[in-house]
């Protein structure tokens, strides 16, 4: 495990490492930068740099965690990659499974494979599933997500690069919204984050924005017409 940064959860878990480019938003992936550098400092899980790796010596790991924990799955990767095999995944999912007193939330901007595999695997409440709509041109992927079992369902905009109008919200639980960050970042529009958050009242999801981004998105904050927007869905909904 490893705590983190990231403002939505609280630690991650990496039972599998690296990925490849896919769509506009991986453009200044922060994991692959991250994979190199942990390469460079000698760390062996880092060998094969981004390239995609399991590590089934991480998948005990849930089952030391006595507290129940908030843990963002595969931060440096995708766990629904092409080169990732199924059976992986279903180890993984075993874990979690097993883990209920733990939340566990999963990424993927590879929603065509998720619903392939998603009938295979076991949907026990903890396990949150989202898919990343960085651009209007991708919300065919909240589509595919809608098709899985999982309890919880959300929406990762970031980084948000266009306008993302009209979002069929039925059936989605959570919408975070981030601009992008680094030494190049794309810029985001304010009336792009307003309309989504007036989306999400609307259909009264839970809306998250967690930075205007920049390259330095410590300064730039979080904050949107003066207010901070920081919702989640209920957790005890995951254990009813």
């Amino acid at each position: 495990m490893a705590g983190t940064s990231i403002e939505w959860t609280e630690m991650t878990w990496n039972p599998s490492t690296g990925c490849t480019k896919i769509s506009s938003g991986c453009m200044n992936c922060y994991a692959e930068i991250m994979a190199r550098r942990l390469k460079a400092m000698g760390v062996a899980k880092y060998k094969n740099e981004f390239t995609p790796t399991i590590h089934p010596d991480e998948l005990l790991l849930p089952f030391s965690w006595k507290k129940p924990k908030m843990v963002f799955v595969n931060s440096m990767s995708d766990l629904f990659h092409e080169d990732i095999p199924l059976s992986f995944i279903k180890q993984v999912f075993k874990v979690m499974n097993q883990c209920q007193h733990h939340t566990f939330q999963i990424l993927t901007k590879r929603a065509d494979l998720l619903v392939k595999n998603s009938k295979h695997l076991n949907w026990t409440k903890n396990i949150w599933m989202g898919v990343t709509v960085e651009h209007k041109n991708f919300m065919h992927r909240i589509a595919l997500l809608k098709q899985t079992p999982a309890n919880i369902k959300f929406l990762s905009l970031e980084p948000l690069l266009s306008a993302i109008p009209n979002i069929n919200l039925i059936g989605i639980d959570w919408v975070i919204v981030g601009g992008e960050s680094g030494h190049k970042p794309r810029p985001i529009q304010k009336d792009w984050v307003v309309n989504i958050k007036s989306q999400c009242e609307l259909y009264n999801v839970p809306f998250f924005f967690k930075q205007w981004g920049g390259k330095n998105k410590k300064e730039a904050g979080n904050l949107l017409e003066g207010k901070k927007y920081l919702q989640k869905p209920e957790l005890l909904e995951t254990l009813a």
